[in-house]
């Protein structure tokens, strides 16, 4: 039975960047399972990329018909926004995947395919270093959400405290202290665990 391996941290501590460049290597034959989300997409993604951007009506259609794996609500400052996994009969039992989560995507995933299906991928950063970063993306948007930046930033410490790391069975941390090192640890990790 294939794997899916799920990475996840705190915002801003390399989580795309780790995934795009695990993807990019053909060694590891993974293939990725792309999210769905409501909050509004961001100047340079692209549908169907780093998610499935849907909204409200989308959503409870996909809800109503039983394709919902796990989900995840946030209350921001410019309203709910939905993070969810569906089931779109695209992940097959014989292949391995690779996906962006948090610790309930995780534990979810895990319900769901099964505890033996779903390996962590937790990715930590210096809180300082994660948050110079998120600042340094926002920036970059036409229409900074500062708010929205701070909001996640503090939210963060709870969602991923450490009762949750342990409730989740979290006991493998990957330091994206220096980002090849970091790559080459998951590299790794991947494929003694395929």
């Amino acid at each position: 039975m294939g794997k899916i391996f799920c990475v996840m941290g705190k915002s801003s501590t390399g989580k795309d960047t780790i995934y795009k460049k695990i993807l990019e290597n053909s060694s590891l034959s993974l293939e990725r399972i792309i999210t769905y989300t409501t909050r509004p997409i961001r100047q340079g993604e692209q549908n169907g990329v780093e998610y499935f951007f849907t909204d409200e009506e989308g959503y409870k259609a996909l809800l109503d018909a039983g394709k919902i794996v796990e989900e995840r609500v946030y209350n921001t400052v410019h309203g709910p926004w939905r993070y969810f996994t569906v089931d779109d009969e695209n992940i097959r039992n014989d292949a391995d995947y690779i996906v962006i989560g948090t610790l309930e995507a995780y534990s979810g995933l895990k319900k769901y395919f099964g505890e033996e299906r779903v390996c962590p991928i937790f990715v930590t950063v210096d809180d300082g270093v994660r948050l110079q970063r998120a600042l340094n993306r926002e920036k970059q948007q036409n229409n900074p959400k500062y708010e929205e930046l701070c909001r996640r930033f503090l939210a963060d410490a709870a969602d991923f405290s450490t009762e949750k790391i342990n409730e989740a069975g979290i006991n493998k941390f990957f330091y994206n202290n220096d980002l090849q090192e970091c790559i080459a640890e998951i590299i790794d990790y991947i494929k003694a665990n395929k």
